[in-house]
């Protein structure tokens, strides 16, 4: 996230980070951010990301991506969100969890509207084309 946040800041761009209390005190936190938010709690930093943000994208990483990213999706197949999320399948890195998807999808264990949700590619001018682009379903679990 610092090497993003370093190339971001870099050409001009704006980078705000969120991170919780407890991790803050053990970690020196980026100097140079334009804003940063500091909450109670891990759930805490996922609302005030969800809040502030205007999409989503998973780039690759390890569990916390993974659970941030169906934190996220899940908030939007229960209506909390109609925000765009996408995966940006860099080198192919998701094409596991994506057929996981897919064949959780053929198996009716999730929704085909719900699996439409989710963008998925592998170029990122494309994928920010989509992003930019995306309609919410207006789809949701609850109803």
């Amino acid at each position: 996230m610092g090497t993003i946040a370093d190339s971001v800041l870099a050409v001009g761009g704006e980078v705000i980070g969120v991170i919780p209390e407890a991790i803050a005190a053990r970690e020196i936190a980026h100097a140079k951010l334009t804003a940063l938010h500091v909450t109670g709690s891990m759930h805490e930093r996922k609302l005030k990301m969800a809040e502030l943000s205007d999409a989503f994208v998973a780039l690759p990483g390890g569990l916390g991506t993974l659970e941030e990213l169906f934190e996220i999706w899940t908030w939007t197949q229960l209506g909390f969100h109609t925000k765009p999320i996408a995966i940006y399948n860099v080198a192919g890195y998701y094409d596991g969890l994506i057929n996981f998807l897919d064949a959780s999808t053929s198996a009716g264990f999730i929704k085909p509207a719900h699996r439409e949700m989710l963008v998925v590619d592998d170029d990122p001018a494309a994928m920010l084309e989509r992003i930019t682009a995306y309609q919410h379903a207006g789809v949701n679990k609850l109803g």
